[in-house]
């Protein structure tokens, strides 16, 4: 029988897991536009990387153009090749650092709220993570406003927090962790649903209800909501799904938290190309605290979860 010729090389590095791991969030995105947000790097990057990726597998692993997007027969087959390699580094990873390692004692996060539904389930991963490495440690969640979320870091009644990026304290470490994408939304029954309104200008949109967010954002974000008019209010998002699903007013929602009402028909996008909002999330410990097993643990399982 004729031997074949190995593809990849005996020792796989750094450069060709990161070739994976993009290859990954393409897949798990089902095209290059959404993992570009999630990957948080430009299309053209991804495309050389599937294109490096591609050369070095000497195959097509996925369709891009004019047709759409799809994955090929040999891509589907790697990307299930790749889960089982990463699995492995998993399980390799987590039973060297439990080598050794006894984790105790309480961890308490902050977080903001409504972050549960994000696609990539970066904090629930991380948390399921520390489980296993530390089963002993009490882990108590606070799901309050970003501004109590620093103040009790700072204050050391919290060790570690989930907050969008609306400013920089000079107290805190940052550690980038989500881009959360909303789009304006009106629900069943409002004059806008089932409508096109492509033609829909700023004068138009600025006669309509709308519930605008009573919490802290950022002043972009603000400024791509000063066209709305404010005749109703809300201190979270929550608030804000509870209005919009009432038809009587329209509102931006993060698109992870609508979606279950969009695929429901309760809830639709209204020119979703031209009136969406990008909101940055953070991680966030105390500089100069005391070294802390359970954060320093969660942390690591939190920022291992984006690589």
């Amino acid at each position: 029988m004729a031997g074949t010729t190995p593809i990849l090389p005996r020792k796989l590095g750094d450069s060709h897991i990161r070739l994976l791991r993009i290859f990954k969030a393409v897949v798990e995105s089902r095209g290059f536009a959404a993992a570009e947000i999630e990957l948080n790097i430009s299309r053209p990057a991804i495309s050389m990387a599937i294109s490096e990726l591609e050369s070095l597998l000497q195959m097509r692993l996925c369709h891009r153009g004019r047709g759409g997007f799809s994955v090929t027969d040999e891509g589907n087959q790697v990307y299930e090749a790749m889960l089982r390699l990463f699995a492995g580094l998993e399980t390799f990873r987590s039973q060297v650092n439990a080598i050794n390692t006894e984790l105790k004692g309480e961890l308490n996060i902050g977080i903001t709220d409504n972050l549960v539904t994000m696609p990539r389930m970066r904090i629930t991963s991380a948390l399921a993570a520390l489980k296993k490495r530390g089963p002993e440690v009490l882990i108590n969640i606070r799901m309050i406003p970003p501004n109590e979320i620093e103040t009790g870091i700072l204050e050391g009644r919290l060790h570690t927090g989930v907050v969008p990026d609306l400013r920089r304290l000079p107290g805190l470490n940052y550690f980038p962790l989500y881009q959360e994408v909303s789009n304006l939304f009106c629900g069943a029954g409002h004059p806008l649903f089932d409508h096109d309104n492509s033609g829909l200008s700023d004068k138009a949109l600025g006669d309509i209800d709308a519930v605008l967010p009573a919490y802290p954002q950022a002043i972009d974000t603000k400024k791509n909501q000063m066209v709305l008019k404010a005749s109703a209010t809300s201190t979270d998002r929550e608030g804000m799904a509870f209005l919009i699903l009432t038809g009587c007013y329209v509102g931006f929602l993060p698109n992870h938290l609508a979606q279950r009402w969009v695929d429901e028909g309760k809830l639709q996008a209204i020119q979703p190309e031209s009136r969406k909002l990008v909101t940055h999330y953070s991680a966030i410990t105390r500089k100069g605290a005391r070294p802390n097993p359970n954060t320093e643990a969660y942390v690591e399982e939190l920022l291992a979860q984006q690589s």
